[in-house]
C-alpha cells in the first residue's frame, strides 16, 4: 500500500499547531517539517555566536536574535527558524502575534551533516528571496571555518571565506568582525580541523 501524503495546512493552520507545539517545524508548500535537535557542538557554537554579536552591536539600533525566533519568507512561502537573526530597526511581523519576523538584514546557519546541503542549496534560495537580507554567514561545526555571502547591489553574491583559529571575517551589513577563537571557544576538534591554517578572506561571484 502506497504511503500517504501528509494532509495539506494552510499557513494558518502550521502556525495555530506551531504556537502550541513543544518542539520546532518548518514548514513549507501546506506541509510541516520537524526540525531536528542540535549537537553539543552547535549549541555551543550558537551561544558563542550570540554573545559576540550582542557585544558588538551593542551601540547600534541592530539586534540579534536566537532560534525561538521564527521567519517567515513572504514570497516563497517558507517558515523557518535559523540559527540567529539581525534586525536593524523595528521588526516587522506579518501579523498581530509578534512572533514571526520577515525583515533581517543577516542570517546565520551552523552547518551539520543533515541539514548542509539544505542550508546551502534550497534553504539559501528562499533566503534570498528577502528583500532586506543582506548577508548570510555559514558556520562549520566540524572545523573552524566561516563563510559570508554578501549581497551586491546588481543582487549577486559574493563569498568570503575564514578558516583557522587565527582568522576573523568582518560583516559589512552591520559592524561586527567575528573572531573565530571566540566563535569556537571551548569548542572540541579532531586535531587535524583545528590545526587548519588561517586564510585571507576571498570572494567569488
Amino acid at each position: 500500500m502506497a504511503a500517504q501524503s501528509p494532509p495539506y495546512l494552510t499557513p494558518e493552520q502550521y502556525l495555530e499547531i506551531e504556537r502550541k507545539a513543544d518542539t520546532k517545524s518548518e514548514y513549507l508548500g501546506g506541509v510541516m517539517y520537524a526540525m531536528a535537535g542540535g549537537t553539543p557542538s552547535h549549541s555551543l557554537i550558537a551561544a558563542n555566536l550570540l554573545g559576540e554579536v550582542r557585544n558588538a552591536l551593542k551601540k547600534t539600533q541592530c539586534r540579534v536574535f536566537n532560534s525561538d525566533l521564527r521567519l517567515r519568507v513572504s514570497s516563497t512561502g517558507l517558515y523557518t527558524y535559523p540559527d540567529a537573526m539581525i534586525l536593524c530597526g523595528p521588526p516587522q511581523f506579518p501579523d498581530n502575534r509578534n512572533d514571526t519576523v520577515t525583515n533581517p538584514v543577516a542570517i546565520f546557519e551552523i552547518l551539520s551533516p543533515s541539514t548542509e546541503a539544505y542550508d546551502r542549496g534550497g534553504k539559501f534560495s528562499h533566503y534570498r528571496a528577502l528583500e532586506s537580507l543582506q548577508e548570510y554567514i555559514l558556520i562549520s561545526q566540524s572545523e573552524p571555518h566561516i563563510e559570508r555571502f554578501r549581497r551586491l547591489p546588481d543582487n549577486r553574491w559574493v563569498l568570503s571565506e575564514s578558516a583557522g583559529l587565527e582568522a576573523a571575517i568582518e560583516l559589512e551589513s552591520v559592524p561586527c568582525r567575528l573572531v573565530l577563537s571566540e566563535i569556537y571557544d571551548k569548542v572540541e576538534f579532531s586535531s587535524a580541523s583545528a590545526a587548519a591554517p588561517s586564510t585571507p578572506e576571498g570572494s567569488a561571484s
